[in-house]
């Protein structure tokens, strides 16, 4: 006979989101933006995020640099992730700056599918806060990526 379970798969994934916090100590995100114009890389990061969020987490999407702005000037989420490479034509490098003066001071971290050396240090002087390859949008992945993004916001709070 097999076992019955009385929880429903978001019950199941409301537990394993609260252990993966609380093992990562990650803060609660309420409000995260991501920044992509191909729907399956979008869908792929949300997916990411919900397995280590939840339910609760509101996830807004905007496919351009201008609905990026229109969303931030609308209400600024917690963090955004950024596509590195916008159609047609937006680069992070060139974007960053347009969401800063938007208004967006939070932590902003650029997905790529070409990251090495040379483009990590230019996505970073143009005021990303961290920088992770698209092939490593998983939960353990983002996991590290937001462990630093968190301990570089928590360093620059404690010397303000």
């Amino acid at each position: 006979m097999a076992s019955s379970s009385t929880g429903s798969g978001g019950d199941h994934l409301a537990k394993k989101s609260d252990l993966l916090k609380s093992r990562t100590r990650l803060p609660t995100l309420k409000d995260i933006a991501i920044v992509e114009d191909e729907a399956m890389d979008a869908d792929r990061l949300k997916a990411t995020l919900r397995v280590m969020f939840g339910y609760d987490l509101e996830l807004r999407r905007a496919a351009t640099l201008g609905s990026a702005i229109d969303l931030v000037l609308q209400r600024k989420p917690e963090l955004l992730f950024l596509d590195d490479v916008l159609k047609p034509s937006d680069d992070a490098s060139q974007s960053i700056p347009f969401l800063r003066r938007a208004g967006y001071d939070g932590p902003i971290v650029v997905v790529s599918g070409r990251v090495n050396r040379q483009r990590r240090t230019a996505l970073l002087e143009a005021g990303a806060t961290d920088v992770i390859h698209k092939d490593d949008v998983d939960s353990v992945r983002l996991t590290e990526a937001l462990q630093r993004v968190f301990s570089k916001k928590d360093t620059a709070g404690a010397e303000d």
